[in-house]
């Protein structure tokens, strides 16, 4: 007669969800799933249309190597052809859509050579420490006390910041950890051929899927129900959550729990506060405090219980963590005739391509067209983002996040060398601008203790699943991450005798590590 509640619809609650009805076989009607906004999802959205713009905050490269994430996925049925799995298609269409990109860098309209990292042998020797290290000994390191200037100037990191959204500043940590878990994609690192991609955007092809068959179970939705507190019944040793207080239609409401309830929590947010632009206007960057109820609530619950994290590590520091991205919608086929022209790679065979003589360090990825489910023929989507958005543009003499969607879009044009087509372009085209104060919080310096446990310690009815929990050895801003926490929280609270898949370590087999130093010493 249990009852599960999830705070936040994002892959973590939904995953969740799915297992709990899979492994907990739990009845889909006991299980609520609270949304303070109108749609489910999460950070993994995908939305517009072909007259307004079609909208990306980000997009998430998936890999072999996921293998909670490839579990979920090869139970729900694909949309197109109920008879066949999410996996299932994902899995023919990467067969069929080969990913290599023949254009990974480019610098003065020129693509760069990158079969060779450029790194020193210090370069290397500084990798091999920090592999060697243990997170204990690197405790609140950045990347750059790591590492000498010139590192950051590599092919390597170059590449590697831009495909994981890396800064300098960031926690020297959690670049262990990716260094660890993707030592498999060094070789592949400047043809993106590792990278597995979902049919269309991971809303439509992942999200929407799984919605439907957590409907279609019975789960309850309840959107546009923000969750403002928990009430709890401590002891000296068990914490237990009594009730949940929400508001609802401008209304506050509080529900009691019944003996055996769960509740799983998705404490922070990378996307909270995002804010769009137009081609005329500049996305806001939102800093009047944490209107997402996913950091707020992490707050107030955190508050006298260290066992529960310290969420200010994370969400006090905007000037490491934001940064912007955009979405251009091309109603006319030149941009992407140019596009592949210059490449060389058809439209979702390329990855991510990075201008590294751009101020803004800007980078931008075409997926395979159509890369929405309502997106007619000829119009086109290509999504970008930059990593030094507070530089005036080499063209437009602003900063990136001062920008409208028209100046993004020439400055773009200006690094392809567009420029005489840009009036056409600019004519036919919509670029819509966002900006994401907390996008990669989850990358800053941070201690033992500043990520809850997903089940922390006497918690007897409570799961934290999000990028802001830990999980050892694991990646953060990854599907897998928020996955494998959904997974570790049923089956702990459910004291099932079950575990997630362990964690792939590519650096257990000797021909990943030759292969990988091979590539080191390019």
């Amino acid at each position: 007669m249990a009852k599960a509640y999830f705070v936040g619809s994002g892959i973590a609650s939904l995953a969740g969800a799915a297992y709990l009805i899979r492994d907990g076989h739990f009845p889909g009607d006991d299980i609520h799933i609270f949304e303070q906004s109108a749609i489910t999802g999460g950070s993994l959205d995908g939305a517009g249309s072909p007259e307004t713009g079609y909208t990306l905050r980000g997009g998430r490269m998936l890999n072999f190597s996921y293998l909670c994430t490839y579990d979920l996925l090869s139970f729900i049925p694909s949309l197109d052809n109920p008879s066949r799995t999410v996996k299932d298609e994902m899995l023919e269409f990467n067969e069929r859509v080969k990913t290599h990109s023949n254009s990974r860098l480019v610098k003065h309209g020129q693509k760069l050579d990158t079969s060779h990292m450029g790194l020193s042998n210090k370069d290397r020797l500084d990798l091999l420490n920090i592999m060697i290290h243990s997170e204990e000994s690197l405790g609140t390191k950045r990347i750059d006390e790591c590492f000498e200037p010139s590192f950051f100037k590599t092919n390597f990191w170059l590449m590697w910041a831009t495909m994981f959204a890396f800064q300098p500043w960031h926690s020297a940590v959690e670049c262990k950890r990716y260094l660890h878990r993707f030592i498999h994609e060094f070789p592949r690192i400047n043809t993106l051929a590792g990278v597995d991609r979902t049919p269309y955007n991971q809303y439509d092809s992942v999200v929407l899927p799984l919605t439907q068959w957590l409907q279609g179970q019975g789960v309850h939705f309840e959107l546009q129900g923000q969750v403002t507190n928990l009430g709890f019944k401590t002891s000296t040793s068990q914490t237990t959550v009594e009730r949940i207080q929400y508001v609802r239609d401008a209304q506050s409401q509080e529900l009691e729990l019944g003996a055996g309830d769960l509740v799983f929590v998705t404490n922070g947010s990378m996307t909270a506060n995002s804010r769009f632009g137009s081609m005329t206007s500049p996305a806001p960057m939102n800093t009047s405090g944490l209107t997402d109820g996913a950091w707020a609530l992490w707050d107030t619950i955190a508050r006298g219980r260290p066992e529960f994290g310290r969420p200010a590590v994370f969400h006090e520091r905007i000037g490491e963590s934001y940064w912007p991205s955009f979405t251009a919608t091309f109603r006319d086929p030149t941009f992407m005739r140019l596009e592949q022209q210059f490449t060389g790679n058809a439209p979702g065979t390329g990855g991510l391509v990075t201008f590294v003589d751009s101020n803004w360090l800007m980078s931008i990825v075409v997926g395979y067209q159509p890369h929405f489910r309502n997106q007619p023929p000829g119009v086109y989507v290509c999504w970008g983002y930059g990593l030094s958005p507070d530089q005036l543009g080499n063209h437009v003499q602003k900063k990136m996040t001062d920008c409208t969607g028209a100046e993004i879009l020439t400055e773009l044009c200006y690094h392809l060398g567009f420029m005489d087509h840009l009036p056409l372009i600019l004519d036919t085209s919509t670029c819509i601008p966002c900006t994401m104060p907390f996008i990669t919080s989850q990358f800053l310096t941070r201690a033992p203790g500043d990520r809850p446990q997903v089940v922390p310690e006497g918690s007897t009815n409570l799961a934290f699943i999000s990028q802001f929990c830990e999980i050892p050895e694991d990646v953060v801003f990854t599907v897998e991450y928020s996955v494998r926490a959904a997974m570790t929280a049923v089956y702990t609270l459910l004291h099932l005798d079950k575990e997630p898949p362990p964690i792939y370590k590519g650096g257990q087999d000797i021909r990943v590590l030759f292969n990988a130093v091979t590539t080191a010493l390019r």
